[in-house]
């Protein structure tokens, strides 16, 4: 089995190509820098991973996803290795994403605006998610529980 599942920040804007031909597929590369979980002094605080994704999802990224965005994605691993112009093998990886998603609202990476969240996700099988209403931050005891208003039980859609 080779499933990866990795959570972190895009490094840099995405870059998104168009093959040509009769029909066009998107490619987006970009990179994301995964904070690790236990530092060692003299140790990077991050690891980073080169990543690929294609037609819907590529599109996707391109129109949502910038330098800073946090995201979760889950590929597989498939090598990239190269033999360079000095004739030496160059090993390396990259992570061929199936599946991302928002790992933030728009408000807490600092994209301001409503309490709505305008992302959402999107995986080859599913298609876009995008839309949903996320509440309010609860005010309170900070024991991580919102205080749910009275009469809400009738806007819910289950009882």
């Amino acid at each position: 089995m080779n499933k990866v599942i990795l959570m972190g920040r895009l490094t840099r804007d995405p870059e998104v190509r168009y093959s040509q031909g009769a029909s066009q597929t998107s490619v987006a590369r970009f990179s994301v820098a995964v904070d690790r979980r236990f530092k060692r002094d003299g140790d990077p605080d991050a690891d980073f991973f080169n990543c690929t994704a294609f037609g819907k999802q590529a599109e996707f990224i391109e129109k949502y996803l910038h330098k800073g965005t946090k995201i979760v994605l889950c590929g597989r691993v498939q090598n990239d290795n190269y033999t360079n112009k000095d004739g030496q093998m160059v090993y390396s990886v990259r992570i061929m994403v199936d599946e991302i998603e928002f790992a933030e609202s728009k408000n807490a990476s600092g994209g301001g605006g409503d309490n709505y969240n305008n992302g959402g996700s999107y995986n080859n099988g599913g298609g876009y998610n995008g839309g949903g209403y996320n509440p309010p931050a609860a005010s309170g005891a900070g024991d991580g529980f919102m205080n749910i208003p009275d009469g809400i039980e009738e806007e819910l859609p289950f009882n």
